[in-house]
């Protein structure tokens, strides 16, 4: 009788609505898709709250920084307003998360996750990585996107919003659409560029991370001597 009772309980707890869920066994046993099926509270002419919440968090499982408004609604279902109020859950969640929840940065594989996106890109994007003085990421961003084969960049722009940051070192990677993991001459140049930049600025450069489809390439493994801090082993 007793394993009857446990049983029904336990049926009764996942079997739950969400917002009931979230009040009988806390926030912690949620899915991410009920997570945001709370937060959307309901669905659209095109699909329910569930398939939607589903259908966001496949897209969010593949973001590595706050994604824009425009690009929130290319989601099916997803319209103005609801991708309006996840966006303002997305970023205050950036704001208030406490930075002993975070891993620190202590090798090119830790940075990953957060660029991992850019391997499927078409044209090349250059973004910096902000780190803080424990090795924390502070944010990603976005610099430029160039060509099928080439982005630019100044200096003063690569390190404009790492200053914003007060950021205390930073990381640069970009893609190589073609999938090839090796450096061109170009980017060997524009690295030696960023390092002196980074020296003179005192925000060294960690190390400059190429990805492709098949894995990355860090510069600073495989050419130590171009970087003032041979942090990255």
């Amino acid at each position: 009788m007793m394993h009857n009772q446990v049983a029904l309980v336990s049926k009764n707890k996942y079997s739950l609505m969400p917002r009931e869920k979230l009040e009988y066994a806390g926030v912690g046993a949620l899915s991410n898709e009920e997570l945001l099926a709370i937060i959307l509270g309901s669905g659209s002419h095109d699909c329910d709250v569930f398939e939607l919440s589903r259908n966001l968090a496949d897209f969010l499982s593949t973001e590595t920084s706050v994604p824009s408004l425009a690009r929130l609604r290319s989601i099916r279902g997803l319209g103005k307003v609801k991708a309006s109020q996840i966006l303002a859950c997305l970023e205050l969640s950036g704001r208030f998360i406490l930075s002993d929840k975070a891993i620190p940065v202590s090798s090119p594989e830790d940075i990953l996750s957060r660029v991992s996106y850019m391997k499927y890109e078409s044209q090349e994007h250059l973004v910096v990585i902000s780190l803080n003085s424990a090795n924390y990421v502070i944010r990603v961003h976005e610099l430029t996107t160039g060509l099928v084969n080439q982005t630019p960049v100044h200096p003063r722009e690569a390190f404009a919003l790492a200053i914003e940051d007060r950021a205390v070192s930073v990381i640069f990677v970009h893609n190589h659409p073609s999938g090839s993991l090796e450096p061109s001459t170009e980017d060997m140049s524009i690295t030696r560029v960023l390092c002196a930049s980074g020296k003179i600025l005192q925000i060294p450069v960690l190390d400059h991370v190429i990805i492709g489809r098949s894995g990355f390439t860090s510069l600073c493994r495989r050419y130590p001597e171009l970087f003032e801090s041979t942090f990255f082993k």
